[in-house]
C-alpha cells in the first residue's frame, strides 16, 4: 500500500538520523513527503510518523537513505527548510562521533552544548546572502529544554550499560569538535583537540545546527560514541570497521532513547506547545540590509522558512 505523499497535520519534532539510523522504528507511518525547497530536495524523503499517542514525528536521514551524500555533500539548507516549512519546531540529531576523552566509551551517548568548527568553506552555512545580510545569536548553539528533556531518559541507556554523558555529569560545557571529513584525523589533531578541552568530534553539526538556528528551530544533536579517534597511541587509529562495529548497538539504543523522549513530551501538552518558543522571532530583525535593497528573489526565497518577515 503506498503511502500519501502530502501530509497538513501539525509535525512539530523532526528527527535527524545519522550513520546507521536510516528509519524509525515502532511507529506507525502515515505519509512520506519529498518537498522541493528554494535550496533543492533534501536528503531524503521525510517520513511522517504517529507516536501511539497521536504525536507526527518528521524523520529525514542525513546521509541518505543508503548513506550515499558524503558530510561536505549533505544538503542541510534543504534538510532544515524542508522540516521547518512542516511545521518542525524542534529537532533531535542523532550523530556518531569520536570519543576524545578516556570517560566516553564507546556506545555512549552525549549531549553536547558547545561546537567547534573545524570544517572549510564547502559547506554552504547561511540562507542568507544573494544581497541580504543577517546575523543570528549562535553563543549557545543547542537547546537546553530539548536536552533537560532527553536527560530524564538516561535509564534507557543505563539498563544497557551505557551512559549519557550531559552537563550534570560532566560538571561543565560538553564541546564536539566539527572537521570537514571525510578522511579521520591525524592523531597530531586529535591531541590538539583534547589539549583545547573537547570531548567529542564529528562531520554532521555544521552547518546543520547554525541552519536550525537561522530557522528558529531549537537543536539538540545526540551524540553516539563509536571510537576513540585516534589519541590513544597505544591502539590502532580509527577505521570504518571499528566505527561500524558500534554502530548497531548504538542504532538500536537511538532509537530507545528517542522513544522514551516522545512519552517524555507526551506527559505534558505545554511541554510540546512551547517547543522552540525561546527562538520564535529572533530572525526577525537579524537583517541589517534596509528594506528597500532587499532583493525581491532573496526575500522569496527566506519567505519559505521565515514567512512574512522580511
Amino acid at each position: 500500500m503506498s503511502l500519501p505523499t502530502t501530509f497538513n497535520g501539525q509535525v512539530q519534532i523532526g528527527v535527524l538520523g545519522g550513520s546507521g539510523f536510516y528509519k524509525l522504528e515502532g511507529l506507525e507511518t502515515v505519509a512520506e513527503v519529498n518537498p522541493e525547497t528554494p535550496w533543492g530536495f533534501p536528503s531524503s524523503p521525510i517520513t511522517i510518523a504517529k507516536t501511539p499517542a497521536g504525536t507526527h514525528v518528521a524523520f529525514l536521514a542525513r546521509h541518505g537513505l543508503a548513506h550515499t551524500i558524503l558530510p561536505t555533500e549533505v544538503p542541510a539548507r534543504a534538510n532544515i527548510a524542508a522540516l521547518k516549512h512542516l511545521g518542525v519546531k524542534a529537532i533531535l540529531a542523532f550523530s556518531a562521533v569520536g570519543s576524545l576523552q578516556e570517560e566516553i566509551a564507546p556506545e555512549d551517548f552525549v549531549l553536547p552544548t558547545q561546537i567547534i568548527d573545524r570544517t572549510r568553506l564547502g559547506r554552504p552555512n547561511t540562507f542568507f546572502g544573494e544581497g541580504m545580510v543577517a546575523h543570528a545569536m549562535f553563543a549557545d548553539p543547542f537547546s537546553a529544554n530539548l536536552a533537560s528533556i532527553l536527560e530524564k531518559c538516561s535509564n534507557v541507556l543505563e539498563e544497557s550499560g551505557k551512559k549519557l554523558h550531559t552537563t550534570k555529569t560532566q560538571k561543565g560545557d560538553l564541546t564536539l569538535i566539527c572537521m570537514e571529513g571525510p578522511q579521520f584525523s591525524t592523531r597530531a589533531e586529535s591531541h590538539m583537540y583534547r589539549s583545547w578541552g573537547a570531548h567529542v568530534i564529528n562531520m554532521s553539526v555544521l552547518p546543520e545546527a547554525k541552519l536550525a538556528r537561522e530557522a528558529e528551530i531549537a537543536y539538540q544533536m545526540i551524540c553516539m560514541a563509536t571510537d576513540y579517534d585516534c589519541w590513544r597511541v597505544d591502539e590502532e587509529g580509527v577505521t570504518v570497521e571499528a566505527v561500524m562495529a558500534h554502530v548497531r548497538n548504538n542504532t538500536a539504543n537511538a532509537g530507545r532513547l528517542l522513544k522514551a523522549a516522545l512519552e517524555e513530551f507526551e506527559k505534558d501538552a505545554f511541554v510540546v506547545e512551547k517547543l522552540g518558543k525561546e527562538l520564535e522571532g529572533s530572525m526577525k530583525f537579524a537583517c541589517i540590509t534596509p528594506q528597500h535593497a532587499r532583493p525581491a528573489a532573496t526575500v522569496e526565497k527566506l519567505d519559505y522558512i521565515l514567512p512574512g518577515y522580511y
